[in-house]
């Protein structure tokens, strides 16, 4: 045995757990290895789940966690290790009904069809025949209402799933992975759309139906929560599993530190800058109110990079996304360079003065069959010609000029977007951000996706514009994209709740960002 798993042993014996008499795991997963291409999803990763357990699995982004789930659920097979549901081995990847009998997920993301009824829902594909290929639908209506009866869910089965608030979709899929003799469910980031009385009545749910014998894998960007419902914490790190304790053998402190791998922690590497307090306002929000994000206020000064982060839910990706009018807030204000654009209007925003790196660059930020001049100049027609009519020769020395400008490795600027690697697709869409010299630079997640050197060129480049004048505002939950910040935003459940300057430590910056407190 080795020290770590001694140590896991002997705080399981301090705190009276189950027994290994009991039974089997629920579920056993060890030696897990999974690789996409060059990179590898999960490094040696195991977690145990035992009966009537809620079990917590939690670490920051790219930890392993979604991997872990999509091996649990039969989604993706391991390239190494082995998974045992009850100590039998897990069933062959194709016999999903052997699968949806062990575990059942249920996701952030609701996979119920809005457009049929709960009942539908509920026995889609199971809806059995009666009289020929006919369904009986009084009969489908009356197995429905007994699966809802018998788990607790208060809802009219011939309900619009469209129509249920998020809170009771949940429950209605809990039913359903329930109704297919799943005893372990994983609940993955269940509170992220939830309010705190919907939050309360979940836990609830859960404590009712742990005494039913169901068993849970809860995966939360909110350590609160693993502290108020969870008997059991995972952590993983870079792939790898690093602990296994009781929660209430383990204090905020130390489970912050077992995610960052930072004890007491060392400071931000980032370089000192000098920021100009009197400089004029690049950026100033006033008590933006909407879906996502209530009564936001800040400024950012003209050469200052302000960082606004915050984990999964919390309303950073959506403030971000108002002050460049992909969103429309419910209320307040935006005033970009001096100017309000008009709100919910990109195009008003970018007049204003912003440049803008979306979080999905496939998505939202590139044309992937265009080419590398297209992309980098869509912003910017009016300086490629007049009256409608485009000079390629401007375009082409245009994006000749960002090329250069930003190391984008390519023979051209006429090849397609599609057929750069990730980090240069990333540069070009830097370009095009900067190509009408804006004086306010909002990136969201800016690094995504991308190699070590490219993450490490554009992270300087956004130093550099900093440097130049132009304001910055870094909406992301990746430490490496927060070190170029000259202070932290930090936002929790749709509020910015703490304001932390350069010089911070990983362990406070993630506290604050997961909601917890190291002085409990």
């Amino acid at each position: 045995m080795s020290d770590e798993e001694q140590h896991e042993a002997g705080r399981a014996s301090e705190t009276g757990l189950r027994p290994s008499t009991e039974g089997p795991p629920v579920v056993e997963a060890t030696g897990i290895v999974k690789r996409f291409g060059s990179t590898v999803a999960l490094n040696g990763a195991r977690i145990t789940v035992r009966p009537g357990e809620t079990h917590a699995l939690v670490g920051r982004n790219g930890a392993g966690k979604s991997t872990l789930v999509s091996v649990l659920t039969g989604l993706q097979t391991p390239d190494e290790g082995t998974v045992t549901f009850g100590g039998a081995p897990a069933p062959r990847p194709a016999d999903r009904d052997a699968w949806r009998q062990r575990v059942a997920c249920v996701y952030q993301k609701s996979t119920v069809i809005p457009t049929l009824t709960v009942a539908e829902n509920l026995l889609l594909n199971r809806y059995g025949r009666q009289r020929g290929a006919l369904i009986s639908w009084a009969d489908v209506r009356r197995r429905a209402q007994e699966t809802l009866t018998a788990w607790s869910v208060d809802v009219d089965p011939l309900t619009p799933a469209g129509d249920l608030d998020v809170e009771r979709r949940q429950f209605v899929e809990i039913a359903r992975a329930l109704s297919f003799g799943a005893r372990f469910v994983i609940l993955d980031e269940p509170t992220a759309q939830l309010d705190g009385a919907a939050i309360s009545r979940l836990f609830d749910r859960i404590r009712e139906l742990q005494r039913q014998g169901v068993t849970f894998l809860f995966i939360s960007h909110h350590l609160e929560e693993v502290y108020e419902i969870c008997d059991m914490v995972t952590v993983f790190r870079d792939a790898r599993h690093v602990l296994t304790a009781p929660v209430s053998r383990l204090s905020r402190g130390e489970l912050v530190a077992a995610m960052t791998g930072e004890a007491a922690g060392g400071p931000s590497r980032a370089r000192a800058r000098a920021v100009d307090a009197d400089a004029p306002a690049a950026l100033a929000v006033r008590g933006l109110t909407g879906p996502a994000c209530q009564d936001v206020t800040f400024r950012i000064g003209a050469g200052e990079i302000v960082g606004l982060a915050g984990a999964a839910g919390s309303g950073r990706t959506e403030v971000a996304e108002t002050v460049v009018g992909l969103l429309t807030a419910d209320g307040g204000e935006v005033e970009i360079a001096g100017r309000r654009p008009r709100p919910g209007s990109v195009p008003s925003a970018l007049a204003a003065g912003a440049g803008f790196v979306p979080r999905d660059r496939h998505h939202q930020g590139f044309v992937p069959g265009m080419s590398i001049a297209d992309n980098a100049t869509l912003s910017v027609p009016e300086r490629l010609g007049r009256h409608g009519f485009l000079s390629h020769g401007r375009r082409d020395r245009l994006a000749r000029s960002m090329i250069e400008e930003l190391a984008v490795k390519t023979p051209g600027p006429g090849l397609p977007v599609a057929a750069l690697s990730g980090g240069n697709q990333q540069k070009v869409v830097m370009a095009r951000a900067l190509a009408d010299d804006p004086r306010l630079l909002v990136l969201i997640n800016p690094t995504a996706g991308v190699d070590v050197r490219s993450k490490e060129f554009l992270l300087g480049k956004v130093e550099e514009i900093a440097d130049a004048g132009t304001g910055v505002l870094v909406a992301s939950d990746e430490l490496d994209d927060l070190r170029v910040c000259d202070r932290i935003l930090v936002m929790f459940q749709g509020r910015v709740t703490t304001e932390i300057n350069r010089g911070w430590h990983d362990h406070d910056l993630v506290a604050a960002m997961e909601g917890v407190s190291l002085d409990a």
